[in-house]
């Protein structure tokens, strides 16, 4: 038997967390996309890079049962 209600909250956490994810890659292509842009731009851009790359590792560790015990 299929549970509806987890099925719609993993469908609404993956869309959403994939929607912000690459929000915050774009705003981060958009900060090194600056001309003559100022230090705390490019501060700004890898930041937003580390986030991503942050929340792709978070995912994998959730996917990945051997990584957390379960």
């Amino acid at each position: 038997m299929i549970d509806w209600g987890a099925f719609l909250v993993v469908a609404l956490v993956s869309l959403v967390s994939a929607g912000l994810l690459v929000s915050v890659y774009a705003c981060g292509l958009r900060l090194l996309a600056i001309d003559a842009r100022p230090a705390v731009a490019t501060v700004g851009a890898y930041a937003c890079f580390v986030l991503c790359a942050l929340g792709a590792l978070f995912g994998i560790y959730l996917i990945v049962p051997a990584l957390h015990g379960g």
